[in-house]
């Protein structure tokens, strides 16, 4: 490490931690105003308001525009250098042009290391506290408004709802049938169940029960049965933002769970996985691109390369919402999906590098 290398670095960092805190700033003065007649509505208590809500906002904040402002921080501090000829010394000096990136991938790193930690469990657990403020005092109740939902309980064992309405916690036209090797050996079918959260269990109201054992068949029918059932009234609950607030290790689990019941989501949940991974990783990319076109000196100065840099992670960041939309249609693997602008652009971060003034 180089006297050279401390200066940039801190440029770079100093230069995005600023304009993250500035960006900060705005989202939660615009979020206050937009919010606070919510919050007056439902008497949100301050300290809730600074703690459950905004201290776990703000992570989310710093993530979403990380590799932004990380892009904008190298263009507008390179391209300072560059207009007063500092670039120029440099290379004069005999340090070579891949010399001067170190301390950019080296910045580079801790911000994409920061944000890979925030997105896979500091930001999920944020999310999580957020959304339960947010339940209380800013949404209208939740209610749950899908029709003939089907799911699989276990391997070979299907339940069926007409609806389920989340008020009562009860659900109407309920069956549930078991299977063992594609032949059925036992079919429920009730009016209703209706979940005791006293005794944290189902109770079934006019039920009829049919086994099948080989040719012999058995009919049970009754008004009223308390059971236990592999899934609870949280599964019919609001599905917006579940996978957000899920640690990697937990969601990891949770689609190897929803697969297993036969989710039409799989592929929406794994874009969350996966992103969590690439979106960081654009951090490097970027950085890289803003030093090619930044560290050259060119008549229009910092407003030509600042108007350029923004057309680009715009770019990226419609690549991204492309790809991901092709994916969550099923049209295109969420891996693949989720890393095509990645791909993309680091060519053209590959190809601006060999263009550089060097």
């Amino acid at each position: 490490m180089k006297i050279l290398d401390w200066y940039i670095i801190k440029k770079f960092l100093g230069t995005f931690f600023f304009s993250m805190f500035l960006i900060i700033l705005i989202v939660v003065v615009f979020d206050i105003s937009e919010k606070i007649d919510d919050f007056l509505a439902k008497e949100a208590p301050l300290k809730a308001i600074i703690v459950d809500y905004y201290f776990n906002f703000i992570p989310y904040i710093i993530n979403l525009f990380s590799p932004l402002f990380t892009f904008i921080a190298v263009i507008l501090f390179t391209s300072k250098m560059a207009s007063r000829t500092e670039i120029v010394a440099i290379l004069s000096s005999g340090i070579s042009y891949r010399r001067i990136l170190f301390p950019y991938i080296l910045s580079a790193t801790v911000i994409a290391g920061l944000s890979l930690y925030l997105n896979n469990y500091i930001i999920p657990r944020a999310t999580k506290r957020r959304i339960a403020f947010e339940d209380t005092y800013i949404r209208d109740q939740f209610r749950n408004m899908d029709r003939n939902i089907h799911k699989q309980e276990s391997p070979g064992s299907y339940i069926y709802l007409e609806r389920y309405s989340t008020e009562e916690n009860t659900g109407y036209k309920f069956s549930i049938e078991k299977f063992n090797k594609g032949e059925l050996y036992y079919k429920l079918m009730a009016e209703t169940i209706k979940w005791d959260s006293i005794k944290s269990r189902w109770t079934i109201n006019n039920y009829f029960i049919r086994s099948i054992n080989g040719m012999e068949e058995y009919i049970l029918k009754g008004k009223k049965m308390d059971t236990t059932l592999a899934f609870t009234p949280k599964e019919f609950g609001r599905k917006d933002n579940t996978v957000e607030t899920m640690d990697t290790p937990e969601l990891g689990q949770y689609i190897q769970s929803e697969r297993l019941k036969g989710s039409d989501n799989i592929e929406v949940y794994e874009i969350e996985k996966y992103r969590r991974n690439a979106f960081p990783f654009a951090t490097f990319i970027l950085t890289l691109i803003g030093v090619s076109i930044a560290s050259r000196k060119v008549r229009g100065g910092i407003g030509m390369h600042i108007g350029l840099g923004i057309f680009i992670s715009f770019s990226f960041i419609m690549f991204m919402q492309v790809s991901t939309t092709f994916a969550a249609g099923g049209l295109l693997s969420p891996l693949i999906a989720v890393w095509i602008p990645n791909f993309l652009f680091s060519f053209l971060a590959w190809y601006l590098l060999k263009k550089a003034q060097k």
